[in-house]
């Protein structure tokens, strides 16, 4: 039933088509590319992305991984081998929280911005096969990479594990990465034992 100062503009309901379409829109907010803005608007943010390294126009995640092996190569000299893997677990715990701030704040699932997961997979993959020269540092990023982006088999599936916004999609975004890493300490492994 209806007022006496209703709008019948459109539809069975009285209310118009384009209220209808603006509602809708609302609803479902278009997702937000990331800036500069974005990234210094919250420390979540300023994590997932990399410290900046996200906001990469091309090929965002290998600019992450980039970025980690030179972090690395200068926490290597400041922190012990056993400080380095806690470094690595505390930033799985809070990267878990910032992945699932910054995501739900682009308003998409898994963006590519989110770089956080490459930094620690790469950090991992760096701590369990080191001691290892240049040559065999660029090996394994190219491998990284490789399972990272290619996503075959295993990576493909735990990719397809996790979906959503909080902290199971969060969860995703840092799990595929992480079996991408353990794929190349597999190859790793295999080629140093031949």
């Amino acid at each position: 039933m209806t007022g006496s100062g209703d709008v019948h503009a459109g539809g069975p309901s009285g209310v118009s088509d384009a209220i209808l379409a603006h509602g809708a829109a609302d609803a479902a907010p278009r997702p937000q590319r990331p800036n500069a803005r974005f990234l210094l608007a919250h420390p979540a943010h300023f994590l997932a992305l990399g410290f900046g390294a996200g906001l990469s126009p091309w090929a965002p995640g290998t600019v992450g991984t980039l970025w980690a092996w030179v972090a690395w190569l200068v926490l290597q000299r400041w922190f012990t081998v056993a400080e380095l893997g806690l470094l690595i677990a505390g930033g799985t715990l809070v990267g878990w929280w910032a992945c699932a701030v910054a995501a739900r704040n682009l308003r998409v699932a898994d963006p590519g911005s989110i770089v956080w997961d490459e930094v620690l997979a790469f950090w991992l993959i760096l701590w369990l096969a080191m001691p290892m020269g240049f040559w065999g540092q660029a090996v394994a990023f190219a491998l990284f990479r490789y399972f990272d982006a290619a996503k075959p088999g295993p990576v493909r599936w735990a990719d397809s594990l996790f979906k959503g916004f909080g902290a199971r999609g969060a969860f995703g975004i840092l799990f595929d990465d992480f079996v991408a890493a353990f794929c190349t300490l597999l190859v790793i492994a295999l080629w140093r034992f031949w």
